[in-house]
């Protein structure tokens, strides 16, 4: 296993980490991902830990906050052996106060995610989202607090645009706050818009990417293809609106080079789709997510190999898109403006 500096920061954290959205099912839409125990929970960590994975992602928000507290009890006596990472931001009651960014509302997060975790320091904790309706100054305030404190170690958002992120970090550098140390994004073979603009500012500000959802919301699992019906077990039946859209022919162009690229190689298509973002620039960490032992061992299989130029530049050119403006434009002046490497 590869370790990372997760951004500018000098916290390592394994290439490969491990998603706890699966854990607990207690809402439709989680059950669409998973719905694993505390037994099952504890097995799946003893293989990541076997293979070096040390950093394990959750969120108050997933299934109800069963997963912060399923995670938690399966760490038990060996919390000291790897990173947690959790989340606030989405609504955690009906009351105007329960979502959202607001110090009342991050405070209340944050006792409560330790309370479920079983610990008393979160490492990574990330805003979910951005909430233009919070003053930026009191969100970065509140956050530094937490590190002054000793609840967090390392400050991080997830799904904001650029200028929520660059505004952000402007702020906390104005005061001398602490500054966000990774952003948490989608990212996959069907869906690079991440590239766009919020890449270029990961590498100039050096926040590192975690990446959700690297196989494109299940649809590089290796069993979708044209022709054929969506396997029974899939997020695609049940919650999918709120994810990524694409035109099939687009998927399936990127599929069929994903099985070019397998016959090549011996691997499979997640092991593939995983390796490729594991090489692109800012990726700190590819966030596995495995509803099983055997899910989990082959994403494992994502690592300690290489794909050739040649392969690599195949994927680029099948799950390349035309970027939204001003991107393109930009692009037709690379040499002033340069895309990451």
């Amino acid at each position: 296993m590869e370790y990372r500096l997760l951004g500018g920061s000098g916290l390592k954290v394994s290439q490969l980490s491990f998603g706890a959205a699966t854990f607990g099912g207690t809402n439709e839409f989680f059950r669409a991902w998973g719905d694993t125990d505390v037994a099952g929970a504890k097995k799946l960590i003893d293989i990541c830990l076997e293979a070096g994975i040390n950093l394990f992602d959750t969120a108050n928000g997933y299934s109800d906050g069963a997963s912060e507290s399923i995670l938690g009890k399966a760490i038990e006596g060996r919390r000291d052996k790897l990173l947690i990472s959790t989340k606030a931001f989405f609504p955690t009651g009906t009351g105007p106060n329960d979502s959202g960014s607001s110090r009342w509302h991050l405070r209340r997060a944050i006792e409560d995610s330790l309370r479920r975790l079983g610990t008393d320091y979160i490492d990574i904790y990330h805003l979910h989202g951005f909430d233009a309706l919070t003053p930026i100054e009191e969100v970065q305030q509140t956050l530094d607090q937490f590190v002054l404190e000793g609840k967090v170690r390392y400050t991080a958002c997830s799904n904001f645009s650029g200028w929520h992120l660059m505004k952000s970090l402007a702020t906390a550098d104005r005061y001398g706050w602490t500054r966000f140390s990774a952003h948490q994004v989608y990212y996959s073979l069907v869906g690079r818009d991440y590239e766009w603009e919020l890449m270029p500012l990961g590498t100039d500000q050096k926040v590192g990417a975690l990446i959700w959802s690297p196989l494109g919301w299940g649809r590089l699992t290796g069993k979708i293809r044209r022709g054929t019906p969506l396997p029974e077990v899939s997020r695609l039946h049940k919650g999918a609106d709120p994810g990524p859209q694409m035109p099939d022919e687009y998927l399936y162009k990127v599929v069929d080079a994903l099985d070019e690229v397998a016959a090549e190689t011996g691997k499979t298509i997640p092991q593939i789709a995983i390796n490729w973002l594991l090489g692109r620039p800012t990726v700190s960490s590819v966030i596995l997510g495995a509803r099983n032992e055997e899910q989990l061992k082959q994403n494992l299989g994502a690592i300690g190999w290489q794909l050739t130029p040649e392969q690599i530049a195949k994927l680029d050119a099948a799950s390349a898109v035309q970027p939204a403006y001003p991107y393109w434009h930009q692009r037709n002046w690379l040499e002033r403006n340069p895309l990451p490497v």
